[in-house]
């Protein structure tokens, strides 16, 4: 399984209403989701629409990500927005594998920067799949509340698995 988070850009709203959905990150206003696809890149599941402010580790302690994973059996590779979800004793016991981090003072070896460049390598088709459920042009007229984004964005992703196994 594959874990990753993206920002659905909208359409602001007039109003200080809608200013919780700006994204610092990307400069814009819009809706973040969580998604889980699989090894080939189809979209498994989509978390609810959160405002675009909502970071990814946040936004999967929110859904419990680690509790289904853990109930299911299941590991995820994730990109370095998940470093902390997952915290276990024996780090032998991860469910959500994510690379290594520099700071200015702690160079990466040699290892870790292979690991990451394999765990780069192995997350390609999560972003395949956020590519294809982004293709639909009615995400680009969106400008809706969450609630309504996430039933809108989860008939898309039905859509795009039937598109998928055409």
């Amino acid at each position: 399984m594959l874990i990753d988070g993206t920002l659905i850009p909208t359409r602001r709203r007039t109003g200080k209403a809608n200013r919780p959905n700006y994204s610092g990150k990307h400069h814009r206003h819009g809706l973040h989701f969580l998604a889980l696809t699989d090894d080939n890149g189809r979209l498994l599941w989509i978390s609810a629409a959160r405002p675009g402010r909502t970071h990814d580790a946040t936004a999967a302690r929110h859904d419990h990500i680690l509790d289904h994973l853990k109930a299911a059996g299941l590991g995820a590779l994730a990109d370095l927005g998940f470093l902390g979800v997952d915290k276990p004793a024996d780090p032998d016991d991860l469910v959500i594998i994510t690379g290594y981090k520099a700071t200015r003072y702690r160079k990466l070896t040699t290892g870790q920067k292979t690991a990451n460049k394999v765990i780069a390598a192995g997350r390609a088709p999560v972003e395949h799949g956020f590519a294809h459920l982004k293709n639909w042009r009615v995400l680009t007229k969106l400008r809706t509340n969450p609630a309504r984004a996430t039933n809108l964005l989860r008939a898309v992703l039905v859509l795009t698995n039937l598109e998928a196994d055409r």
